[in-house]
């Protein structure tokens, strides 16, 4: 790789591109299913009781909708919603009975506050899993598993309507809006989970990223708007785009990202001219959804076929892997968001141990730090 990111004229070609809050449901008793206070207007005895930490208004309302829709076509499905629904209350509830994690206690005559947890949270490796976690952080995880499955058979219910459903497909889309945005907040906790395991990320850095993790395992309804909305915006504007690949140097790609009205910061970020080899590699990753590796391979390949322009079809021959499409049926499926999130930190991972070319994060672990550092 070159010693300089300024010198690559894809970097040129980059940078000219770049030039209320929530009323929550109230608790009722699960035992007799009765909700202590608001109670949701749907005609087929809609939901169970549900607890502080569910869903906002906009979640709520939407919801409502969607379950009237599918109630009065498809009973059946509407049925299997109404248990999706029950479940993530259950979940929900378990969560809202643990202890605060900035709340101090003590076991076994060791004080516990948030300072000794930070501390632990800093020394934690990639090989100890959920087992270093508080009880707590695996949790919240599982809440935001279970509410995402849930939006999931609602986007899947309300989408099989069918047309001829008044509003059906603007109820759908913002029903996908809402799953992405759990997807998404799901994405930043792996993220800043990651950026703990790394060696190579500095101390202080850690223990910003350990505080807001904190925050986040105690509050089940914040979400990725509420702590990192640029990197809500860099996703939100990648989800809705696919690679044409072409020559490889991304300039499309980055114009388009623009059309998507992702944030100029984040443009800014990744343009500036002291960027290192690194990040420009991962900033490449992120635009083209594949790894490094891969994209040397492409570039190999293209220079010993005498190939110009690749396409999406060619480049999946060489790789021997279905390039995935982000955006589909000019719908979003953050689902293959998260699956290239995960190829593109898997192999940051790869190349940190084994010490190999290529960068060691993800262009949104160099952003996230930047956002991180920025707090002191």
């Amino acid at each position: 790789m070159a010693s300089s990111a300024s010198s690559s004229p894809s970097i040129s070609v980059r940078r000219r591109a770049i030039n209320w809050r929530a009323q929550w449901w109230q608790g009722g008793s699960p035992s007799n299913g009765v909700v202590a206070s608001e109670v949701m207007a749907v005609s087929a005895q809609a939901l169970a009781p549900v607890p502080t930490s569910v869903l906002d208004r906009h979640e709520h309302d939407l919801i409502d909708r969607a379950l009237v829709a599918v109630a009065a076509r498809e009973p059946a499905d509407a049925e299997i919603l109404r248990g999706l629904i029950i479940e993530l209350k259950h979940v929900a509830g378990l969560l809202d009975r643990q202890r605060q994690l900035r709340v101090p206690t003590a076991l076994g005559g060791e004080a516990r506050n948030e300072t000794t947890l930070i501390d632990h949270l800093c020394t934690i490796d990639g090989l100890s899993g959920d087992l270093a976690l508080p009880l707590k952080a695996t949790l919240s995880r599982t809440y935001l598993l279970t509410k995402i499955n849930f939006l999931r058979g609602f986007v899947k219910s309300t989408a099989a309507l069918g047309m001829e459903v008044p509003d059906c497909a603007a109820m759908c889309h913002d029903l996908r809006e809402e799953l992405a945005q759990s997807i998404y907040t799901l994405l930043a906790e792996e993220l800043l989970l990651a950026l703990l395991r790394k060696p190579n990320v500095e101390l202080r850095t850690k223990r910003r990223a350990a505080d807001q993790l904190i925050s986040i395992w105690d509050d089940a309804a914040l979400e990725i708007d509420d702590f990192a909305p640029l990197l809500e915006s860099a996703w939100h504007a990648r989800n809705r785009i696919n690679s044409a690949c072409g020559t490889l140097l991304g300039a499309t790609e980055t114009f388009r990202l623009v059309c998507e009205d992702c944030s100029p910061e984040v443009l800014e970020f990744f343009g500036r001219e002291d960027m290192g080899t690194d990040e420009t590699a991962s900033f490449e990753e992120f635009l083209f959804n594949m790894t490094h590796e891969e994209l040397l391979k492409l570039r190999t390949a293209m220079r010993d076929q005498n190939v110009v322009a690749v396409t999406p079809v060619w480049a999946s021959v060489v790789l021997g892997r279905q390039i995935e499409e982000l955006e589909h049926s000019h719908e979003i499926d953050p689902m293959a968001l998260y699956r290239s999130y995960q190829r593109r930190q898997l192999a940051a991972d790869f190349r940190l141990m084994a010490g190999t070319p290529g960068p060691r994060r993800t262009a949104e672990a160099y952003l996230m730090v930047y956002l991180l550092d920025q707090q002191g």
